[in-house]
């Protein structure tokens, strides 16, 4: 599915997605991601969703947002509780959804001015 923006300027939105990618400002992404407003990291190493661990999680601390977005690919599937635990012990959010909600989700709260991440599992 394509989504449609105005204007993308410097912010990074996803523009379009299927089952095996994700788009951010029109660029083509085959592997997991994080996106926030002001960058895309394909640094996370994570491979997919069974690989997860607590410093996967942990990454997100340094980034300080609001909320975590966990896109976990065509279908949602909820990581356990403790993997994410440093985070709900920081006040930080964590919503976890398909990649197609996650994308859509994030671009709402981007929009809306919230520190959102966005952690795409395809």
């Amino acid at each position: 599915m394509k989504l449609h923006l105005a204007n993308l300027g410097e912010t990074k939105l996803f523009t379009g997605y299927a089952d095996d990618h994700v788009m951010v400002n029109r660029v083509r992404y085959d592997t997991p991601i994080v996106v926030l407003a002001e960058a895309v990291h394909t640094d996370w190493g994570v491979e997919n969703f069974d690989t997860l661990t607590e410093a996967h999680f942990e990454y997100f601390l340094a980034l300080k947002p609001e909320v975590v977005l966990l896109g976990t690919g065509t279908q949602q599937r909820f990581a356990h509780p403790r993997l994410y635990r440093a985070l709900t012990n920081a006040g930080i959010g964590v919503e976890v959804m398909d990649t197609p909600a996650a994308c859509r989700t994030y671009n709402i709260l981007v929009e809306e001015d919230r520190k959102v991440v966005a952690a795409i599992l395809l």
